[in-house]
């Protein structure tokens, strides 16, 4: 799953861009200016590096299924190490 732009916030500075580890968001000019693009969606390692310096919040992350489900609390049950 990609990261998300929101072009209503996005003040197209490209510093997503350039801090993409993965080179997922492109910077394209389009009929009416520029326009941050993720060119490799499947690619993402969901890493949040454009998500977190973006400085008016305009990337939101959609994470996998399998990314959401790594996280689970479990009981602590008697006899138990933890």
């Amino acid at each position: 799953m990609p990261p998300m732009i929101n072009n209503d916030n996005c003040v197209r500075c490209g510093l997503c861009v350039e801090i993409c580890p993965l080179d997922i968001l492109r910077l394209e000019v389009v009929e009416n200016g520029k326009q941050v693009v993720v060119k490799y969606p499947e690619e993402c390692w969901h890493c949040r590096a454009c998500a977190i310096d973006c400085p008016k919040q305009a990337i939101t992350m959609r994470y996998p299924l399998s990314h959401m489900l790594l996280c689970v609390d479990v009981p602590k049950q008697e006899g138990s190490c933890v």
